[in-house]
């Protein structure tokens, strides 16, 4: 005789798989809302589907399928008067709200990561970027020639950060350090928040030539841009030199060991005696705990080569091989650390 041990209303384990199965509908019909900027038009109150199609150029029937379908799992919601409005989750694709993850949806949704994802295999039979093998070149040189999504991914990079950005600067004490060199650092939204905290200290952007062109107006705009300056190069060739601390946000990740310890000997070679190296990233913990950066190393895995998320002692034999010793791992409110590594 069987006995059943699950409780009512739980769902057998089937419809529970079935759920995960069919996430990446979830995602997609995120990802058409987002392209389409439903949210931004519902930002001053509820709207006909009719009304949304009319300025979104969609089509009435299918957008109204595309909104129920979201409404059903708390992403907008129907009125008894046919009409859509925002919900919190909803708010979160505005275009106009901090940590907006509009972009993030888009980026994701878009042909590069989405059809990566649809190549997956390919990453698992070879641990090879599924990536490189659909479109010829690593994701990197492909930004490098394609602007819009290039510009796609900045937006999507800076929402990503922009609660970590927080988290970290309230996370790390940054009091002893006099000048700080963000190596690769994007639009330098983290290095100004932490010169906007610490006016102390002085900033030096670096990145490659066509990262610091889309960066200069950001930085302009911004009121520490009198002790940020910005720099361009190769941080597989060199880093500017004479700083005491070098920052590394979500950039270790990206690669294998050997360009990953290249990238931090170049940091090793630049700083000043006693100098340090922060790498900010999702540390793995370990056994079966549930962690978004286990997700997102399989993402690293399939979009860029080499790409990783790392143990701590993984860290711990990159930084002792690159000339750093681990001195601490700082956790933050975010799933990011820093961790932080003295010169040896």
């Amino acid at each position: 005789m069987s006995v059943n041990l699950q409780p009512a209303d739980t769902p057998p384990p089937q419809m529970v798989m079935m759920q995960m199965i069919t996430g990446y509908w979830v995602a997609q019909s995120i990802y058409a809302a987002a392209r389409l900027g439903i949210a931004d038009l519902l930002k001053d109150g509820a709207k006909s589907c009719a009304q949304l199609a009319n300025e979104s150029g969609a089509n009435p029937q299918a957008l109204y399928r595309l909104l129920r379908a979201l409404a059903s799992v708390g992403i907008f919601a129907e009125t008894e008067t046919e009409q859509f409005v925002l919900t919190p989750l909803a708010a979160c694709l505005r275009s106009d709200v901090s940590n907006s993850v509009r972009d993030a949806s888009i980026m994701l949704g878009d042909r590069e990561h989405y059809h990566s994802w649809g190549n997956v295999l390919h990453s698992i039979q070879t641990g090879e970027s599924s990536f490189e093998n659909l479109f010829g070149m690593n994701i990197f040189e492909y930004y490098a020639q394609n602007p819009e999504p290039a510009m796609i991914f900045d937006r999507a990079m800076t929402s990503f950060s922009s609660t970590e950005i927080d988290a970290v600067v309230a996370s790390y004490d940054f009091s002893p350090i006099t000048q700080l060199v963000d190596v690769a650092g994007g639009q330098g939204s983290l290095l100004t928040a932490i010169l906007t905290a610490n006016p102390h200290i002085t900033g030096i952007l670096f990145d490659l030539p066509d990262v610091i062109a889309r960066a200069r107006s950001v930085i302009a705009a911004q009121n520490v841009a009198g002790r940020c300056q910005l720099e361009t190069g190769n941080f597989f060739e060199s880093v500017p030199v004479g700083a005491d601390a070098y920052l590394l946000k979500h950039i270790i990740h990206d690669w294998d060991d050997e360009r990953s310890i290249t990238i931090l000997k170049n940091c090793h070679r630049a700083m000043t005696e006693n100098g340090r190296v922060l790498v900010v990233e999702q540390v793995i913990p370990p056994g079966n705990t549930p962690f978004m950066g286990k997700l997102l190393d399989m993402n690293m895995l399939i979009m860029c080569p080499g790409g990783k998320e790392r143990t701590a002692a993984e860290y711990q034999a990159l930084f002792q091989a690159a000339g750093f010793r681990l001195t601490r791992i700082v956790p933050t409110a975010t799933f990011v650390s820093v961790v932080e590594g003295m010169k040896i």
